[in-house]
C-alpha cells in the first residue's frame, strides 16, 4: 500500500474548512478497530479507496524555512476564523510534535495573525495520549479550541476517559465537547440503551453535534439499533443517522458552531 507524503500543507475540504495536520492515517484508531471509529472512519474508507495506509500515523513536517514561510502565508489568507489540526489523523499520536509545528506557526506573526486577525487553531482528538501537565500549561500561550470526540457509541471506559480529559483542559484552553451523534432506534433494547448515554452526553456544557455518517449496511442499522436517512450533502447523496433535525450539515461558513469557538 501506499505511505502518506510526509510533507505538511495546508488543505480546504468540501465543506470550506481549513486543516493544518500534524499527522496523518491513524495507527491508535485502527488498532482498535480496522474500520476505524464506529466502523466507519470517513478518513480510513477514503485512504482504502485510492491505496493508502491509513493504519501508519505518518509525521508530517515543514520541507524548510521558505516551506514554513509559505504555509504562514496562507494561513493569513484563508477566509476563516480559524483551521483546524486533526481532520485525517489525530494530534495526540504525537503531542510534542503537534506543539513543535503550532509554535512553528506561531513564531513571529502572533500578535498579526492570531491577535489582531483572530486565527484560532481548533484540535479534534481522542487523546489516545494524555497531555502531560507541561503541554497543559503550554497551552495558555496559544489560542487554541481544542474539541474531544466522543461519542454513546465509545465503550464506558472510553466516555470516562474522554470526559475526563474535556474536564481537565477546561482550566487552560477553550475546551469543546464534540459528540458523534446518532438517531438512535429507542424500540431496540441497544437503542435505547445508547440514547439514554447520548442525553447524558448533551448535559454537559460546551458541546456541539457532529452527526454520524454511514452506510446501510453497517451493523447498528441491519440490527436496528439506528435510524438513518438519505440525504444530499455537498451535492452527493449519503446516509445520515441525525438525531436532532435542526443540526446544521452543510458548508463551514453557514455553522452556527464554528467548532465550538462560537460557544
Amino acid at each position: 500500500m501506499r505511505e502518506y507524503s510526509k510533507i505538511i500543507t495546508l488543505t480546504q475540504n468540501g465543506r470550506g474548512v481549513y486543516g493544518l495536520d500534524t499527522s496523518i492515517g491513524c495507527k491508535s484508531g485502527l488498532l482498535e478497530n480496522p474500520k476505524g471509529c464506529y466502523s466507519e472512519c470517513y478518513a480510513a474508507r477514503y485512504a482504502k479507496k485510492y491505496g493508502y495506509d491509513f493504519s501508519k500515523t505518518i509525521l508530517r513536517k515543514f520541507e524548510s524555512d521558505r516551506h514554513k514561510q509559505s504555509i504562514k502565508n496562507k494561513i493569513r489568507k484563508i477566509n476563516s476564523p480559524f483551521f483546524r489540526i486533526g481532520v485525517s489523523g489525530d494530534p495526540s499520536e504525537n503531542w510534542v510534535h503537534t506543539f513543535n509545528v503550532i509554535n512553528d506557526v506561531y513564531t513571529d506573526i502572533q500578535f498579526n495573525l492570531f491577535k489582531e486577525r483572530k486565527k484560532d487553531v481548533v484540535i479534534i482528538t481522542k487523546h489516545w495520549n494524555e497531555l502531560t501537565d507541561k503541554q497543559l500549561l503550554n497551552l495558555k500561550k496559544y489560542n487554541i479550541c481544542i474539541n474531544t470526540s466522543v461519542s454513546a457509541l465509545d465503550s464506558e471506559s472510553d466516555i470516562g476517559y474522554r470526559l475526563n480529559q474535556y474536564k481537565r483542559l477546561k482550566p487552560y484552553c477553550k475546551s469543546v465537547l464534540r459528540i458523534v451523534s446518532c438517531d438512535f432506534n429507542k424500540n431496540n433494547r441497544i437503542g435505547n440503551e445508547l440514547n439514554g448515554i447520548q442525553k447524558e452526553l448533551f448535559d454537559n456544557e460546551n458541546v456541539i453535534d457532529t452527526i454520524f455518517r454511514c452506510y446501510k449496511k453497517h451493523e447498528y442499522v441491519t440490527t436496528g439499533v439506528i435510524n438513518i436517512e438519505e440525504v444530499k450533502f455537498l451535492g452527493k447523496k449519503c446516509n445520515v443517522s441525525k438525531h436532532n433535525k435542526a443540526v446544521h450539515f452543510g458548508r463551514c461558513e453557514k455553522c452556527p458552531d464554528m467548532c465550538g469557538l462560537k460557544g
